[in-house]
C-alpha cells in the first residue's frame, strides 16, 4: 500500500469498490492492516500456516493486490460458496459440468483444498468450491451451507443467470468512502484532509467546526475503517442483514 498523498486522494481512484461483494470487501480492508503487511514481507517466502490462520487465511495473499486481482483463500470458507459435485444418481436430464458456459468474467484457482472458481458480472459475484472428484461434462448437483442463500439460477447447459447494473446504494457507496478515510488516516491526513476529498474544500469550509453533523460523520467513517481493518473485516464474510448494517452486534437482553 502507498503512503503517498496522491495514492488516496482522487475518489475515481476507488469507484471499482462499488462491484465488490463482502469477501472482496474483506480483503480490501485486511491488506491495509500494518502488522499482515509485515506478515506478508516476513513470510510469503516462507509461508506457515500460523501465519495465515491468524489473518483467517489458508494462505498469506500479497497485500499490494487490490480485491480485482488477489483471490485470498478464507478460512472457514465465507458464506454464499456454492458448491458442485458430482451427481451420484444422475437422470436423462442431468446438468452437466461446463464451467466455461457459465457467464461472467472468471477466474479459476486453487486454493490449498479444492478449485474454486470466482465469476462476476455487472453488480454481481458468485462463488464456486468444485469436489476433486468432479470432472468436465460429469452430471453434477449444487448444495450450500445451511443458513446461505439460493444458489445462482442454472439452466440446462449450466450457462447460469443474467445480473441488471443498479445504482449503487447507500450501503455500497459507504464502503467506498470508508476506505478513501482508512487510507487517508493510515498515510497521516487530517480529519479535515479527509472531508476535502471526500466531500469537496467548499463544503468544509462552509460546515467545519466542532459540533458540525459533517466533522462527525467524517469522524466516524474513520473509526468504522480501522474496527474493520482490525478484525471487523471477518463479518464481511458472513451474511448480515442490510438494515443492521455490518458491525451491528445484537442488543444484550436482560
Amino acid at each position: 500500500m502507498s503512503d503517498s498523498h496522491e495514492a488516496w486522494h482522487p475518489s475515481a481512484a476507488y469507484l471499482y469498490v462499488l462491484h465488490l461483494d463482502g469477501p472482496a470487501l474483506a480483503w480490501e480492508y485486511l491488506r491495509r492492516h500494518p502488522d499482515y503487511c509485515r506478515d506478508w514481507w516476513c513470510h510469503h517466502r516462507r509461508p506457515t500456516s500460523a501465519a495465515a490462520l491468524r489473518w483467517g487465511l489458508l494462505g498469506l495473499e500479497n497485500p499490494d493486490l487490490d480485491a480485482r486481482d488477489a483471490h485470498p483463500a478464507w478460512c472457514p470458507e465465507p458464506a454464499g460458496v456454492v458448491q458442485f459435485h458430482p451427481d451420484l444418481t444422475p437422470t436423462p436430464g442431468a446438468v452437466p459440468c461446463d464451467l466455461w458456459r457459465m457467464a461472467g468474467h472468471k477466474h479459476l484457482f486453487h486454493d490449498g483444498q479444492h478449485l474454486a472458481l470466482t465469476t462476476w458480472a455487472p453488480g454481481c459475484w458468485w462463488h464456486f468450491a468444485l469436489a476433486p472428484t468432479l470432472g468436465h461434462g460429469m452430471p453434477c448437483v449444487h448444495a450450500v451451507h445451511d443458513g446461505d442463500p439460493e444458489p445462482p439460477p442454472v439452466a440446462g447447459d449450466l450457462a447460469a443467470w443474467s445480473c441488471s447494473q443498479a445504482r449503487p446504494s447507500r450501503a455500497v457507496l459507504l464502503e467506498l468512502h470508508t476506505l478513501q478515510a482508512l487510507d487517508g488516516t493510515l498515510a497521516g491526513a487530517t480529519l479535515r484532509e479527509v472531508a476535502e476529498a471526500l466531500c469537496g474544500p467548499a463544503a468544509v469550509a462552509a460546515d467545519w467546526h466542532a459540533d458540525s453533523a459533517l466533522r462527525a460523520r467524517v469522524r466516524r467513517m474513520a473509526q468504522r475503517g480501522t474496527v474493520l481493518m482490525r478484525g471487523g473485516y471477518r463479518r464481511l464474510l458472513q451474511h448480515v442483514p442490510i438494515a443492521q448494517g455490518r458491525l451491528h452486534r445484537p442488543a444484550k437482553r436482560p
